[in-house]
């Protein structure tokens, strides 16, 4: 079956999708795709037991009239998902980097949602994936469409950016992350930045961070673009952050008018992901008052930028991912936090290649020439002789520890790459 004539004669009528047979419900469409460890063409006809309209397989053996079998159930998914888009007039913003990227698509929809009906990436389901199911879920009553990337290899934007096809898009910033997959620091700029390529294809527009020279570089012959600072004046939208304590707070300006936030993310450096997020806003006319108010409001999660306190401790909890410049950006607003006794636990960067010992010293330097009163690093690290450092090879001997030695009355950092699994020891904190 063509993919124009399933779209008219079955997803029109039956637009809920379903990858998972554990979560079917009701006249869903249930995509049987394979990984590495499962395969859905299994589980097509328990789908269909379980209420699912049709079951789209790539098993011809498997028969029945709800039944569906095309050549590559996942490419069908995303030829699915670039008609679908084809049918939308819509904004739809694209979001990607390698820091902040899940914060600030949160906080996009989140400003946005004051004013309008938003659609937008759940969780972090930005691969080749997650993208065509957001981009599907896309309804008659979705104003804007908000769709975060993520990349971990050359390429992969320019081929979301093909199923997307955004007429917004905005990198938050360009790091070094899965050099293991790019290769290189270059290769993640060139990956990164395909997505200012697919927007200028649209014509439309790039929301840019005006203090970053790699992004403004690349979109310098990008003539429709929108800028945000901190450091310059002279741009659509800028702010001034505050120090006023552990969560960012700033000043928003735009328009010859001004807005006070504080936030509940943790650390300065969320200030430019607030004020990416209040400069769309503005962009789009939600009010200021309304900026502000989500801002203020939005509460993180997924541990990502939270503030935890509990009976003991009070927690910088970060520790969904890691990579060399979010780490250092962690680490160096929490040696500016006046706070007595300090501590930090921080799980190894993964996925970085020939760059990990290099990396990972200079972490550790940044750290120890602070106050911290002690260091608990996790997995592959060099171990040094400094008195407040312990090391351990996994957050399961972590675990062990903190169960007889009992941490209290302190501000603790915990963060690093996901793979380390430092929420395990969170419950003894």
């Amino acid at each position: 079956m063509r993919v124009q004539d399933f779209y008219e004669q079955i997803f029109v009528h039956f637009p809920k999708i379903s990858i998972d047979s554990r979560n079917v419900s009701h006249n869903v469409l249930f995509f049987a795709l394979k990984g590495a460890r499962f395969n859905g063409n299994e589980y097509a006809l328990l789908a269909l037991e379980q209420g699912a309209a049709y079951a789209i397989v790539d098993d011809e053996s498997i028969v029945n009239t709800h039944v569906i079998c095309v050549p590559d159930v996942l490419i069908f998914l995303q030829q699915l998902a670039a008609y679908h888009r084809e049918q939308t007039n819509i904004p739809i913003i694209a979001i990607t980097g390698t820091n902040g990227k899940t914060t600030v698509k949160e906080l996009v929809a989140t400003v946005l949602s004051q004013k309008y009906s938003v659609t937008y990436t759940q969780g972090n389901l930005n691969n080749h994936i997650g993208v065509p199911l957001t981009v599907l879920s896309i309804s008659q009553n979705t104003d804007i469409a908000v769709i975060e990337m993520g990349a971990n290899h050359m390429g992969e934007i320019a081929f979301l950016c093909d199923i997307v096809k955004p007429n917004f898009g905005i990198i938050t910033n360009v790091g070094k992350a899965h050099l293991e997959g790019f290769g290189s620091f270059e290769n993640v700029v060139s990956t990164k930045t395909e997505l200012y390529k697919s927007v200028a294809l649209q014509n439309g527009k790039l929301f840019v961070d005006a203090d970053n020279a790699i992004l403004m570089e690349a979109a310098k012959n990008i003539q429709s673009k929108i800028l945000y600072s901190t450091q310059s004046r002279s741009v659509y939208a800028y702010a001034i952050p505050k120090h006023d304590g552990v969560c960012a707070a700033f000043d928003f300006y735009s328009d010859s008018s001004c807005v006070s936030v504080q936030s509940q993310l943790f650390g300065e450096y969320n200030s430019k992901n607030m004020l990416a997020a209040a400069t769309i806003g503005r962009f789009f006319d939600v009010p200021f008052e309304k900026i502000a108010y989500a801002l203020q409001n939005y509460t993180p999660s997924n541990n990502r930028s939270q503030i935890v306190k509990t009976q003991k401790n009070t927690l910088i909890l970060d520790a969904y991912n890691a990579n060399p410049s979010s780490m250092n950006a962690a680490i160096t607003y929490f040696n500016s936090v006046v706070f007595e006794p300090k501590g930090a636990i921080i799980g190894e960067m993964l996925e970085l290649g020939d760059a990990h010992n290099e990396e990972h010293a200079i972490v550790q330097t940044l750290l120890l020439s602070s106050s911290v009163s002690f260091v608990y690093f996790v997995g592959n690290w060099q171990h040094t002789n400094d008195p407040r450092c312990k090391f351990f090879a996994n957050s399961k001997e972590l675990f062990v520890y903190l169960r007889k030695h009992h941490v209290q009355k302190s501000l603790i950092l915990i963060k690093g790459s996901r793979g380390i699994a430092l929420e395990n020891v969170i419950e003894l904190l």
